[in-house]
């Protein structure tokens, strides 16, 4: 188990210990157990939180989320408890790695197809909408150079006058340069078919296995 060496990990680690101390005087069922499974805190150095870069990405994604959806507002219990199920459906959604290779298909890998077996359907379309897919063609990427789109990749289409949550995925087949080898056209083949498509509509789906 890792974590950040703060006292109030540090704490329960001690906690933990003299629960399993406790599990063990009080029955032999439970001893048999204890000492099979055990248990142990790999802590990060003290006041070095970026030395958990991978955990800490996620709280900031789950953090953004949440504020974003409720600012200031004071919630019930149970309206708190579905926005948590809202937040924790979008982050188990995100693309990992393509499900297969299969250029007809445009399904991704998302954590959610390892928690359960497959995708979440039910996603909020407008934490979805502006919080994930409109960020995925953020105007700032064109100040910095980016690679270009190749065939096999996964790609999300852009329709206008359609909802973000209505945009579907896709699979890049063929690409079309300019003269200076950059790509400006592509054909994705998605589930209706193959589309022809120019780079601004289309978004490069991130996979990364890391969440961040």
């Amino acid at each position: 188990m890792f974590s950040d060496n703060a006292t109030n990990f540090v704490g329960a680690d001690r906690k933990l210990r003299e629960l399993k101390e406790a599990f063990l005087a009080q029955a032999t069922e439970l001893k048999g157990f204890a000492a099979d499974e055990g248990f142990s805190f790999t802590f990060i150095p003290p006041r070095e939180p970026h030395f958990g870069g991978l955990w800490e990405a996620a709280v900031k994604s789950a953090k953004h989320l949440i504020v974003r959806a409720i600012g200031n507002v004071l919630l019930t219990v149970e309206e708190l408890s579905t926005l948590l199920a809202e937040v924790e459906a979008i982050l188990n959604s995100r693309p990992l790695t393509p499900l297969n290779q299969d250029p007809n298909d445009g399904e991704a890998l998302t954590p959610a197809h390892l928690l359960i077996g497959c995708s979440l359907r039910s996603l909020p379309p407008a934490q979805w909408s502006k919080t994930y897919l409109t960020g995925l063609q953020e105007r700032t990427k064109w100040l910095h150079p980016k690679r270009n789109l190749q065939p096999g990749d996964l790609v999300l289409v852009h329709e206008d006058n359609t909802p973000p949550q209505q945009w579907v995925t896709g699979r890049v087949v063929a690409t079309v340069e300019g003269q200076d080898g950059k790509v400006r056209v592509a054909d994705i083949t998605t589930k209706a078919g193959t589309i022809k498509r120019p780079i601004h509509k289309l978004a490069l789906l991130p996979m990364d296995v890391e969440g961040t």
